[in-house]
């Protein structure tokens, strides 16, 4: 996306990182507590998004997890459905839908996933920095215990934080495994930690993990590691819409002036008409005061918008890849606004275009080919799902066999069954012999029960009169029923002797 430098006085903004300093240390970022409209409908989302994080796992269907991607089992399950292996061309396709979902999210609307649902920025600006707000205060007092020497205070304020911070990577740590492995497990594991030794360690390295990010990584987690926002530089255009500074009104900027009377003498001094008499009596008011009070924009240059940014740049630059679109300098400079009696809207909502040309935002051809492919992946995925059956059934001869003779004058071949039950509950089911007359003989048990969630193999012999064999391979259909429901039809071939005329 083209962007516009405004008035960078360094001139250096496109060569360096805001969390890097000159000598390549790390710049840590303490931004101002943010407040304000926008903070205010994030922080309510935000209760709303953990509410479901740490209620989901809790929720089950038929005894079994709503959400579960156990990835080690390869067992998905997504709002109740199962899904196995078999079925990974579903998920694939399900992803796929997903990627390009969020492409068209963010060619319209830029980067408002990162700043009000993505995991990182909630935990991150909702849960541990409002932690630390609490324990070391506002940004200035962050700055100040940062450089105060070791004492009491900063012993037991860091201990604190610690503590806090350690304790809730913690319970995140347990909740993602939950997702992973379902709540029933993982309570398993915590009223038996000795028996799960290995668990137990890899959930410690998890919570060292996610504590490193949250105490020390931070912000660099979506400038330096997210790959999202690093696809934001090819995905965004001049219509998205972004987190953007209106650079025509706010430019140029300068600091707020005490206004005070102009007298007569200044009046008729800055008066530029060309029909001036000298007396003052100007017609052209514009021209009358433009030496006494030069042309300035709305910006003020207070610097609001930086002191509470998470990433620490300046929104006035233009559009960045560090932003995360995260709304802290609309409250920041609104307020500014409005205490200095300006119209808010300075820092919005809005696109290139819009702030430029003042246009409104156009259903651009890209975005009509990216709703279009949206459109289709839905569709097929939704084929997908309802053709989908419950009982996956693969029937194949069993290798290495031909067909045996028997001394009634039958031939018979040996197959094997794999089922998978994909429901939560068990399946008990019969075969029969669709196409052609004969017997299926079952090889061990005669229990034929899939149970929920889980596999089954089978063996059985297909003996086939000699009269009904009319070549030496024919097709086979059998019919897989439930409870005298067919569920489905399998075919086989069936090698017999070969059949001279």
């Amino acid at each position: 996306m083209e962007e516009t430098i405004i008035q960078d006085k360094k001139g250096t903004y496109r060569d360096s990182v805001a969390t890097i300093t000159q000598d390549g240390k790390r710049n840590f970022i303490n931004p101002k507590k943010p407040k304000g409209k926008l903070y205010n409908r994030r922080t309510l989302f935000s209760i709303f998004y953990l509410v479901v994080f740490f209620t989901l796992p809790f929720i089950k269907v038929k005894d079994a997890p709503l959400f579960m991607l156990n990835v080690l089992e390869r067992k998905f399950i997504i709002f109740g459905m199962v899904f196995w292996p078999q079925d990974f061309f579903i998920f694939g396709i399900g992803m796929l839908t997903f990627v390009v979902f969020v492409i068209v999210f963010t060619v319209v609307f830029g980067r408002v996933f990162c700043g009000w649902a993505c995991p990182q920025t909630i935990f991150m600006e909702m849960v541990f920095r409002k932690i630390e707000y609490w324990i070391d205060g506002d940004a200035a007092q962050q700055k100040q215990l940062k450089a105060m020497p070791w004492n009491g205070k900063k012993i037991t304020k860091r201990l604190l934080k610690f503590i806090a911070f350690f304790g809730l990577s913690f319970v995140i740590a347990n909740f993602f495994l939950a997702y992973l492995i379902s709540m029933d497990s993982l309570l398993g594991y915590v009223t038996h930690p000795a028996a799960n030794i290995g668990t137990l360690v890899a959930l410690l390295i998890f919570t060292t993990v996610y504590f490193f990010v949250y105490w020390w990584f931070r912000e660099q987690a979506c400038i330096v590691v997210c790959p999202y926002g690093r696809l934001q530089g090819v995905m965004l255009d001049k219509n998205s819409i972004v987190v953007a500074y209106d650079r025509r009104r706010g430019e140029p900027r300068g600091k707020l002036a005490k206004t005070k009377p102009v007298t007569e003498k200044e009046e008729t001094d800055a008066c530029a008409c060309k029909d001036c008499d000298g007396s003052g009596g100007c017609k052209d008011i514009a021209a009358k005061f433009a030496a006494v009070m030069p042309p300035q924009g709305d910006c003020i240059d207070c610097v609001a918008c930086v002191r509470v940014c998470p990433t620490g740049i300046d929104i006035r630059n233009g559009t960045q890849l560090e932003c995360v679109n995260c709304t802290a300098c609309i409250d920041a400079c609104d307020a500014i606004m409005e205490s200095v009696q300006k119209p808010k809207g300075l820092i919005r909502y809005a696109s290139e275009n819009s702030i430029t040309k003042g246009e409104k935002l156009k259903f651009t051809t890209r975005i009509k080919a990216y709703t279009g492919v949206l459109l289709l992946l839905i569709g097929l995925l939704i084929f997908l799902l309802a053709s989908r059956t419950d009982l996956d059934a693969r029937l194949m001869r069993t290798a290495g066999m031909a067909y045996t003779s028997h001394p009634d004058g039958r031939i018979s071949n040996l197959y094997n069954l794999k089922l998978v039950n994909k429901t939560h509950k068990d399946i008990p089911f019969t075969l029969q012999l669709e196409n052609i007359k004969g017997d299926i003989e079952y090889v061990g048990s005669n229990t034929l029960l899939v149970k929920k969630e889980n596999y089954s193999n089978l063996q059985f012999f297909v003996k086939l009169n000699r009269s009904e064999v009319k070549s030496w391979k024919t097709e086979l259909q059998i019919g897989l029923y439930e409870n005298g429901k067919k569920l489905k039809t399998i075919t086989a071939k069936f090698i017999g002797p070969e059949i001279y005329n």
